[in-house]
């Protein structure tokens, strides 16, 4: 399975060319030329990295990632910039950066660091749940060594609960992370996959009457 990334560059060339070139070693890209078109994907689809330039029309990059952070995305990130100051580096880092490259960019040296962090990831998100493992990079939860047999997006709800560490995520947050705009999301949906992972966790799920969900384990 390729890695989905998100690219946010306002150079529509350099855009083009970055896309062009991770397509070529195999990734699924999807692009954004602005942070409110780049927000509205993440809320749209799921990634298993972003690559965002800092200086971008209405708001900074680190703006956008300190934004997501906040709603408990962690997808891992990738600065692009040509600001070169360690004061910008030190706030990439703390807003929640994995990385930072300088422009002019070196491809092959893009290439070289997401692989690096796609692979931290990939270690960091096999999360052992007693006799379960859940891979959050392939989307698949395994019992005993076996794919269960769920759905895609009661896998990503699962993922979502456990993201959020203890804390209740409100049933409106789920039905804008796990549907596309324009998808129907239904409170009927959302208890069948509810109910499917209550068949494997019957504590760790609670429902938080009138509000949503959380994971307690």
């Amino acid at each position: 399975m390729s890695a989905k990334l998100l690219l946010l560059e306002d150079d529509r060339l350099f855009n083009e060319t970055l896309q062009d070139f991770l397509e070529e070693e195999g990734f699924s890209v999807d692009v954004a030329l602005d942070p409110y078109t780049a927000l509205d994907l993440t809320y749209e689809h799921t990634y298993d990295l972003y690559l965002f330039d800092v200086n971008l029309p209405y708001e900074s990059g680190f703006d956008l990632l300190g934004k997501l952070r906040q709603s408990n995305d962690m997808t891992p990130a990738i600065f692009l910039t040509s600001r070169e100051d360690k004061a910008s580096l030190q706030e990439g880092f703390e807003t929640g950066a994995d990385d930072y490259l300088r422009k002019p960019v070196d491809l092959d040296e893009l290439l070289l660091r997401v692989h690096a962090v796609l692979r931290r990831q990939v270690r960091q998100e096999r999360i052992e749940i007693g006799p379960y493992m859940l891979d959050m990079f392939a989307k698949t939860l395994y019992k005993e060594g076996n794919a269960v047999e769920i759905s895609k997006k009661t896998v990503e709800l699962l993922q979502l609960l456990i993201e959020a560490g203890g804390e209740v995520v409100t049933a409106e947050t789920i039905k804008q992370r796990l549907w596309a705009a324009g998808q129907s999301a239904s409170d009927g949906a959302l208890r069948v996959y509810i109910t499917q992972l209550k068949k494997h966790f019957p504590e760790a799920i609670v429902n938080v009457r009138g509000v949503g969900y959380k994971w307690c384990r």
